[in-house]
């Protein structure tokens, strides 16, 4: 089993597919921002607390997009899900489609699944429930006080996290109605379902609306990439207090003991430790994933 630090047996060797839903296009529009890329990004922390996984990545939203000739999606001893820019109750999109019917497969075949943002939604609206717009509009940057209920305190995906806690986050939609078979584990005053897990078919998913893949540079460069829009929205005053925004950020990431830039982000030890961060997806690797590798 993993250990707190990330460290792993190596005997044990699971088979994850990262699901990375962003079209080419927006692709390479964050790659252009400085971004890394959000499949890259999961491969990255999951090959941190489990280093003898191995990987394959899907571009689901692409047309030519398909596993590898003879590869069932149930060969895989687990499926997590990026982020993604696509609208998931847009139900004319036959990209949202593929990424629907990839959920549901791998709850028929009992594959764990986790996923952040994108993930929570797809989570839910494959196995029945609704996602729409929150009427609050979009939560971006840091999503403050993050809170466990009852469920939550009690589940082994929050195991080594504190009740209350932020994360970053970027998201437009939220998860209205559940499915059956879901449960809420967490929110904060801006969106109600921050943490849900689904039990559907034989399969299980644990999923966030928040993204503890993210880091300070990361969303700095998430920020810079849509600083118009954003500024449109009412975050930034202009695309100059954009960039002064983004560019702290940034120094806090090159100097993470600089405490007074800290203190002036509101950034804590929830968002700067990767052990805590991590502790998620950690927990999902350890309670689903690796109990089901031969």
């Amino acid at each position: 089993m993993l250990e707190t630090g990330g460290s792993t047996m190596a005997s044990f060797t699971p088979h994850i597919l990262v699901i990375d839903g962003y079209p080419k296009p927006d692709r390479e529009n964050l790659a252009a921002c400085g971004m890394t890329a959000a499949g890259d990004l999961y491969i990255s922390m999951l090959g941190r607390l489990c280093p003898s996984a191995r990987f394959d990545v899907l571009h689901a939203s692409d047309a030519d997009s398909a596993l590898a000739p003879g590869v069932e999606i149930g060969n895989y001893h687990g499926v997590a899900w990026t982020g993604c820019s696509l609208t998931i109750h847009d139900d004319s999109d036959a990209r949202v489609k593929r990424h629907i019917e990839l959920a549901r497969a791998a709850y028929r075949a009992g594959v764990p699944q986790y996923g952040t943002c994108w993930g929570i939604q797809i989570a839910a609206v494959a196995a029945g429930g609704i996602v729409a717009a929150n009427p609050r509009g979009r939560e971006m940057g840091i999503a403050r006080k993050i809170t466990l209920n009852p469920a939550g305190r009690g589940h082994p995906l929050y195991e080594g996290k504190p009740t209350s806690f932020d994360g970053y986050v970027s998201h437009f939609d939220e998860v209205t109605h559940l499915p059956t078979g879901g449960e809420v584990l967490a929110g904060n005053a801006f969106t109600r379902v921050h943490a849900l897990t689904v039990h559907s078919g034989k399969g299980t998913f644990w999923g966030l609306q928040y993204h503890p893949e993210y880091d300070l540079q990361q969303m700095a460069r998430l920020m810079y990439c849509r600083r118009q829009a954003l500024t449109n929205e009412g975050f930034f005053t202009s695309e100059e207090n954009a960039l002064e925004v983004v560019a702290a950020y940034e120094r806090l990431y090159d100097d993470p003991d600089a405490k007074a830039l800290a203190w002036q982000l509101g950034v804590e030890d929830d968002l700067m430790s990767d052990a805590v961060r991590h502790a998620e997806p950690r927990n999902w690797l350890n309670r689903l994933v690796l109990p089901g590798v031969r």
